[in-house]
């Protein structure tokens, strides 16, 4: 049995908002034209208040309000990145994950706001569109901010209390994995003992 048109809206609507990132759809001047159930828990906002909005606006950035016109007029914006990569989705480009500091305004305190952002373009209707989600990841951030590391030998301690080599960390915790060279200052310590050493045989060898 096939699904008619309005059980695939259905269908698709659960999916949107069962999703746990928060996940906009957007036009070119990120106004919002649709958002999910994690986006509205954030947002705590009517639903009238929140559509054609500018994300910017909706989610109480702080350089919203820095000019009369708005979101995404002040010259701050131009460095957004949420703004840069729906620019991109409408040129056809799809950017994914995208790292950003998101700096809020709650009721008159600050909030910084850890996030990846991903848009993704699409159409509908013939209308260009952008999907845009931001995945919070303040929790992960904060947490690589306060990892303990041992001042003389660079262990890091786990929430286990054990100590290890900083690899094994965050292989064991993130499962990164590390690939290992020397920066320009260590190779050249590196170069310099070799030399020594070379110059000690070589001066070893005249005396016998």
């Amino acid at each position: 049995m096939t699904m008619n048109d309005a059980g695939k809206s259905d269908l698709l609507r659960a999916v949107f908002d069962v999703l746990p990132s928060m996940v906009f759809v957007v036009d070119e001047d990120v106004r919002i034209q649709e958002y999910n159930t994690a986006a509205s828990d954030l947002l705590m906002a009517e639903r009238k208040t929140i559509l054609k909005r500018r994300a910017g606006e909706i989610l109480h950035c702080v350089h919203a309000t820095d000019v009369p016109e708005g979101c995404g007029r002040a010259p701050s914006c131009t460095e957004c990145i949420v703004r840069n990569s729906v620019t991109e989705a409408f040129r056809g480009n799809r950017v994914v994950r995208r790292r950003m500091r998101l700096e809020l305004d709650r009721n008159g305190d600050r909030v910084v706001l850890y996030a990846l952002i991903t848009a993704s373009p699409f159409s509908f209707r013939e209308r260009p569109h952008a999907l845009l989600v931001i995945e919070d990841i303040s929790e992960i951030a904060e947490l690589h901010r306060l990892i303990p590391i041992c001042s003389v030998c660079r262990k890091v301690r786990d929430d286990k209390e054990s100590w290890m080599q900083v690899e094994s960390y965050f292989k064991n915790s993130w499962d990164v994995d590390f690939t290992h060279g020397f920066c320009p200052d260590c190779l050249q310590v590196e170069m310099d003992k070799i030399t020594r050493i070379k110059a000690g045989q070589g001066a070893s060898a005249t005396k016998g």
